[in-house]
């Protein structure tokens, strides 16, 4: 084997197994939450605790996507996933933020998921690149969630 191919990993990264572990935090406290009202009280407590941990870019990014996507579709709860701030309907996982320090990337990612309804043809976008998030921008994610939750 030549140095190459023994410096060479395809397992996660240490960054996607930190992530997995923090899910799997993550479904724990859930578990043990007493009531309905209370799990979705800590849910979003938890997430802003997460924001607030954030590099000052990335913090301030999530506090303000925080404050659009739960003024424009507030039947979407706030919840960790995979240790980032996530926005679920039912229990499943709408759109998320993640940092970009998260994943070491150069941007952050405002990531919708399969259950988000931004069908536009045979193609459409499910993720979007952030860098700054002017009044332009939060209008944009106000009615991407909007249509998401439609």
């Amino acid at each position: 084997m030549s140095s190459t191919e023994s410096s060479t990993h395809e397992g996660f990264t240490a960054e996607e197994r930190a992530a997995m572990k923090d899910h799997a935090q993550e479904l724990k406290t859930a578990a043990r939450r007493s009531s309905r009202a209370d799990k979705a009280a800590e849910a979003e407590r938890d997430v802003l605790a997460k924001i607030a941990e954030m590099q000052d870019s990335d913090r301030i990014m999530a506090e303000r996507i925080h404050a659009v996507i739960t003024a424009s579709a507030p039947a979407l709860a706030p919840k960790l996933w995979y240790g980032m701030p996530a926005y679920a309907l039912d229990g499943k996982v709408v759109c998320f933020f993640q940092s970009a320090e998260k994943f070491k990337a150069r941007y952050a990612t405002l990531g919708f998921s399969d259950r988000a309804k931004l069908d536009e043809g045979t193609m459409w976008a499910a993720g979007f690149a952030l860098t700054e998030v002017t009044a332009e921008v939060e209008a944009r994610i106000g009615a991407l969630v909007k249509q998401a939750v439609s």
